[in-house]
């Protein structure tokens, strides 16, 4: 088994590339993204259980901004739910994401040109999972930035030649940040596990796992 990676809750890089910041995010932004969040899962297009193409459901629920991800491509419009155009991407949460990136590489320019357009909101609840994946419907091969808020999770990051060894297991806690570049963009990653009754309810959540991901298309509007 992969020993859990936590090097005394300090900045550190898990792969080239792939940087974990603990408490990157305050009790106040964690807040303000939670009222976010249920803003936007409110809809237009709600927060829902993803059905795959072969007939299984996801055991997280998911809602997008900017763009609508569906196994396995993006659209502007959300077909498999209720023809809905998703939410647009929010110009303050594009700061966030270049001001992570900042910061996770320690590089005042690493935030240049960062424009993400997309944003991927999951919600886990004790029991979702979330299966070893590489996010490769973009096309682009600019850093993913992930924010976590609420309770604990086990956050599997893998290689980009397949779903099995080497990977390293990190725990991820309320108010880190993920960021994953470079050499590690495309690199398999997943959430075996979440560890309930870990999260603050100062947060404004009182059980469960937000995961707000944000991401550079690459596609024309």
């Amino acid at each position: 088994m992969s020993e859990l990676f936590e090097l005394d809750r300090e900045r550190a890089e898990v792969a080239p590339g792939a940087v974990h910041v603990p408490g990157w995010l305050s009790l106040a932004e964690q807040r303000e993204l939670v009222v976010a969040c249920r803003t936007w899962a409110a809809g237009p297009v709600p927060l829902r259980h993803t059905r795959l193409p072969g007939g299984g459901v996801m055991s997280v629920r998911s809602v997008g901004l900017g763009w609508h991800w569906q196994p396995y491509r993006y659209s502007r419009t959300a077909g498999d739910v209720n023809g809905a155009r998703v939410a647009e991407f929010p110009q303050w949460l594009g700061d966030l994401g270049r001001r992570a990136l900042v910061d996770a590489y320690e590089d005042e320019r690493a935030g240049d040109g960062y424009a993400p357009d997309a944003g991927l909101v999951n919600f886990y609840d004790g029991d979702a999972r979330m299966g070893m994946h590489q996010d490769r419907e973009e096309r682009s091969s600019a850093p993913v930035v992930s924010l976590s808020i609420g309770d604990s999770c086990v956050f599997r990051f893998g290689n980009t030649q397949g779903r099995g060894r080497p990977y390293t297991d990190v725990e991820l806690r309320s108010g880190d940040l993920f960021v994953f570049g470079g050499a590690s963009r495309f690199a398999y990653h997943g959430v075996p596990k979440v560890l309930p009754g870990t999260g603050d309810p100062a947060t404004g959540m009182a059980a469960g796992r937000l995961n707000i991901t944000l991401r550079v298309t690459g596609l024309a509007a």
